[in-house]
């Protein structure tokens, strides 16, 4: 199969987007599919062997935006994909739905951002309704879309969004284990986070992106809690912010990590906590679950998911900044009950493989690809759910 990739972020952004496409891309040449990336600038020339077409953007806040190109049309005649995967369709993604459309190629798209709530968050408001509107619009052009978790499924029926399905996302299980607790790197950072800190002191971390939509500024009472050391792994506008914030408190920064530092860090924690009310799906929660963490997370959005109440974690209410502070409480003083979740995360996950959603992707592009030629190139007329 021949599998043309537009997404609206990619390497060197380190984010969940950007992640899943890596992983699709990986999937697809361990099947033996060929594949083309058209991306926003810089990007590197090629991933897993597949060309990648990086086309002119601009940045906002970190955030690189593809802008329109002829390009793009020029890599889909050239390529001739037999369907196009649009990952978080906005700008850059809803020009290459309209120019698959034209050429009758299949296309799916994938719900992985919630702009809206972005925009929100950045001081935007006003343009939340125009945003959803044209969501509706983008996505409803494709001719599937894959959400990860029933709240955003939820979410794209109100917007009424029709043929959807429910894609999910991967977890490494294999780098991200428990068993990095006794790794060398995990102990160094455990050693440094803990220097001068109290018998059983716990290690509550955070990860992911800093910027205004994460909210991370809400652990400042989780900073100031006795017997607690936070630790923050991420990088993002947000950072100057939030160091001055948390300046006097028992808290370290790591900055960004990647590779076995990442899955260091996520072995040297004691309980992970979630702080964004927007996300779609939750990866770092699984990939803390997977690393045998227990979790804390708002009851809001994809973490409804993926986390089990009690079992593998705590949700506490979206906006209760008191709540999140009392779970996480509960867990730091609590070593036995931080080890049965951390283990029953860990069992959870499991099951959620790259290899297993790869092969359920693909089998979701044989369905466009199906119907298109059976229907002569034109869209679903059925909704899918």
């Amino acid at each position: 199969m021949r599998v043309a990739i537009v997404t609206e972020s990619f390497l060197p952004s380190a984010n969940g987007v950007t992640t899943s496409v890596l992983r699709v891309l990986d999937h697809l040449a361990a099947r033996g599919h060929q594949a083309v990336v058209v991306c926003p600038a810089p990007a590197p020339p090629t991933y897993a062997g597949f060309p990648v077409v990086a086309v002119p953007a601009v940045s906002y806040r970190g955030f690189r935006a593809g802008l329109p190109s002829v390009q793009l049309a020029g890599v889909l005649d050239g390529f001739r994909p037999d369907v196009l995967h649009a990952a978080s369709p906005f700008g850059l993604g809803a020009q290459a739905i309209t120019a698959a459309r034209r050429r009758r190629i299949p296309t799916v798209a994938v719900f992985q951002t919630d702009v809206a709530g972005f925009a929100r968050k950045h001081g935007l408001s006003a343009t939340a309704p125009g945003i959803r509107r044209w969501l509706r619009h983008v996505h409803s052009q494709a001719d599937l879309t894959l959400a990860p978790s029933e709240a955003s499924l939820a979410d794209l029926a109100d917007n009424a969004v029709a043929r959807c399905a429910l894609w999910g996302r991967g977890v490494d299980a294999a780098t991200f284990h428990p068993s990095r607790r006794a790794a060398p790197g995990t102990r160094a950072v455990r050693a440094s986070v803990l220097e001068g800190a109290p018998a059983g002191t716990a290690v509550v971390g955070y990860v992911g992106r800093l910027a205004p939509e994460k909210r991370v500024e809400r652990l400042r009472g989780v900073a100031t809690l006795a017997g607690v050391r936070l630790v923050v792994v991420g990088d993002g506008p947000s950072r100057p912010l939030l160091e001055r914030l948390l300046r006097g408190t028992a808290t370290t920064f790591l900055g960004r990590l990647d590779g076995d530092e990442l899955a260091d860090a996520y072995a040297a924690l004691d309980v992970f906590v979630h702080t964004g009310t927007h996300e779609t799906f939750g990866q770092t929660l699984q990939e803390a679950m997977a690393s045998g963490v227990p979790v804390v997370a708002p009851a809001a959005g994809g973490p409804l998911d993926v986390v089990a109440e009690g079992e593998t974690g705590y949700l506490y209410a979206p906006e209760d900044d008191g709540a999140l502070t009392r779970a996480v409480r509960v867990l730091a003083a609590d070593p036995a009950m931080r080890a049965r979740m951390g283990e029953a995360g860990r069992r959870r996950v499991l099951p959620r493989s790259w290899e297993a959603l790869g092969d359920a992707l693909l089998e979701h592009y044989r369905a466009v690809v199906a119907t298109a030629a059976r229907d002569g190139g034109r869209p679903f007329d059925v909704p899918v759910r």
